[in-house]
């Protein structure tokens, strides 16, 4: 008599779990080689010091002549420059981070689902990249005057390199967070959190709140607050006309029906409307 085994294996339930960790693993590879290539390129030219060079051009051009930046660490020299060439590559490989995501992702979403997401991982990526550059093009040149301006003479300036990589990574993603404003509220609307007329509604509150964040995270003058404070109330517009188009945009089979029985409804509330006026007359 033969033995019975004491385990199957599953094909509707085993089989596609492991073809799902096989395709997520093929994914994070790719996603790492794209990362890998970028880093391999950036270590080639500009190079981890050259690359540190061009991050730290907005303070060394404010500090007084003769003065430099220090290296408290021994080996700091080297690991905050290959460190900032690690996250570079990991910030310019994004776009390519992000596809291999939606690849995995995408065969389980409806043909409206997908349409939601294609354009809000496109925009969240370059709203993204917006704030950085304005973090490093527009408010590290402000920052730096103010300091050097309100700073005592007698203090000689000499920054480590460690704690300022460390200052500006902070205000990259402070910045480049902000910068999501559009995404958040396009979100919320397309998810009945809130509506357009509510953020038509809460706009002046919006405005206080833009400069009180910008009051926060921003260097202490005026224009670079101001400047991140418009920036914010701008970005809350196009937020606004976002979402009123990807609720169009994204609508799924059931909701654009519903609004197509809604569109007759009312139009055939508007003939009998006039079919009684005539009557009337």
């Amino acid at each position: 008599m033969s033995e019975t085994p004491t385990s199957e294996t599953d094909p509707l339930g085993e089989q596609p779990f492991i073809s799902h960790l096989i395709e997520l693993r093929n994914r994070l590879i790719r996603a790492l080689i794209a990362v890998g290539v970028v880093f391999a390129v950036l270590v080639v030219y500009p190079g981890p010091s050259g690359l540190f060079d061009l991050l730290a051009r907005p303070l060394i051009s404010h500090l007084p002549h003769g003065s430099s930046m220090i290296a408290i660490g021994v080996i700091t020299p080297f690991l905050v420059p290959l460190k900032l060439t690690m996250l570079a590559a990991l910030l310019v490989a994004l776009p390519a981070v992000l596809y291999q995501v939606w690849a995995f992702v995408a065969p389980g979403l409806y043909s409206h689902e997908k349409r939601l997401v294609v354009p809000l991982v496109v925009l969240s990526t370059i709203l993204f990249y917006l704030g950085v550059a304005f973090a490093y093009f527009i408010v590290l040149g402000r920052l730096f005057t103010f300091i050097q301006a309100v700073a005592p003479k007698v203090i000689t300036a000499a920054p480590d390199i460690e704690s300022y990589l460390s200052f500006v990574l902070t205000l990259f993603l402070a910045f480049g967070t902000a910068f999501e404003v559009p995404v958040v509220l396009m979100l919320l609307v397309r998810f009945d959190v809130l509506s357009i007329a509510q953020l038509k509604a809460w706009r002046s509150y919006f405005i206080v709140a833009a400069f009180a964040i910008a009051a926060v995270i921003t260097p202490p003058d005026v224009f670079s607050q101001t400047s991140l404070a418009i920036s914010m109330i701008l970005l809350y517009e196009v937020g606004i006309i976002g979402a009123r188009i990807l609720g169009t945009y994204s609508a799924s089979p059931d909701e654009a029906g519903e609004g197509k029985a809604e569109a007759d409804k009312a139009v055939v509330r508007s003939g009998d409307r006039g079919g009684a006026a005539g009557d009337a007359d």
